[in-house]
């Protein structure tokens, strides 16, 4: 992705799309304008995840407009979001513009995965949340975005963030970005004490995670950025060129007490080794229960720093691995010095 935007190739258009932290604008891989600096940029798979990250769209590259041509009627309910992206707009609104809104929300769904009433909300709490970010007074905020009261804008803040706008700036929170790597993108999360989640984005059962992520630390999950996740894309790149066999991130990974013993032990099995499930039950002192430790190892929401790639079958097959087969295997290639696939 990163080579894709710097080298302004269209074929990537319509794949993703770049955010850029210091101008919060998102564009297209295409973009003509000049590129910023690569630590400023942040990429998201779609339009709905950048606007709910809180940036908005480039009027030089337009990414809202869908392939082709859109219908007359969606450029102008485009061009007055954009003009007043604090207007609340209902039903009746579209109806008094010719419109019904059963095919506006038809359009919105298909094209941008939203509905038009969430795409503005997107616009109207994305745009909060940067703000917040930047240390904006929360009366300016407000009034800003178009509430006509703190609670309704509380309300509407937490139902989309999952925390109320006051917590949203302190560091009682989990800050969540993404990250490209050689095998696909990662999500990840940390608070102040460290990384906490570090996922591949197809991930089966990733929804799961974050629920149960949000529910063990009991605080918000937020779009942001962070020191240790600054620290730990570092690590990650010199990990896949195959410079670095011990991560030094610091991790935080609240399970029940047997979940934090099988993750100690991955934590120490050595860098290209493996290590069968029967061993690692005999390790946490659970012998013949190999079923517990799989599912525990299936739990580990820090994938790569914490190794659960590196537990396979007695018979020295694969086993299962929530990143994808594929990936377990590259993974561990690539620790023991081999060639490892870069897709699937």
């Amino acid at each position: 992705m990163r080579r894709a935007f710097f080298a302004k190739d269209a074929s990537y258009d319509g794949l993703f799309v770049t955010g850029v932290a210091t101008t919060g604008i998102f564009c297209r891989p295409s973009c003509t304008a000049r590129k910023p600096r690569p630590e400023n940029i942040r990429f998201f798979p779609g339009v709905r995840e950048a606007m709910f990250a809180g940036f908005r769209p480039c009027r030089r590259c337009d990414p809202l407009r869908a392939t082709g041509r859109e219908p007359d009627w969606v450029q102008r309910l485009l061009a007055m979001v954009d003009r007043e992206p604090d207007r609340r707009l209902h039903d009746q609104d579209l109806r008094r513009m010719g419109l019904q809104p059963s095919h506006v929300r038809r359009y919105f769904s298909a094209h941008y995965n939203m509905t038009f009433h969430a795409f503005v909300r997107a616009r109207r709490l994305g745009g909060a949340l940067h703000q917040l970010r930047r240390g904006a007074a929360l009366d300016e905020v407000v009034m800003d975005t178009g509430f006509e009261s703190h609670s309704g804008f509380r309300d509407a803040f937490t139902r989309t963030f999952g925390e109320a706008p006051g917590r949203a700036r302190q560091e009682d929170c989990i800050v969540v970005g993404w990250v490209e790597s050689p095998l696909g993108p990662l999500l990840t999360g940390a608070n102040k004490d460290g990384v906490c989640l570090l996922e591949f984005t197809d991930r089966r059962k990733l929804e799961t995670q974050i629920k149960t992520m949000r529910r063990r630390f009991g605080c918000a999950v937020v779009p942001g950025d962070s020191p240790h996740l600054e620290r730990l894309r570092r690590e990650l790149e010199e990990y896949f060129a195959g410079r670095l066999q011990q991560f030094t991130v610091p991790l935080t990974a609240p399970g029940t007490p047997f979940q934090e013993k099988v993750w100690a032990e991955l934590l120490r099995i050595p860098y290209g080794r493996t290590l069968s499930y029967e061993e690692l039950a005999h390790k946490v002192g659970a012998p013949g229960a190999q079923r517990a430790v799989g599912t525990a190892n299936g739990m580990n929401r820090i994938a790569i720093v914490i190794p659960c790639h590196r537990v396979v079958n007695k018979n020295g097959k694969l086993g299962g691995y929530g990143g994808l087969l594929w990936r377990k295997q590259a993974l561990l290639h690539l620790e023991q010095g081999l060639p490892f696939a870069r897709s699937e």
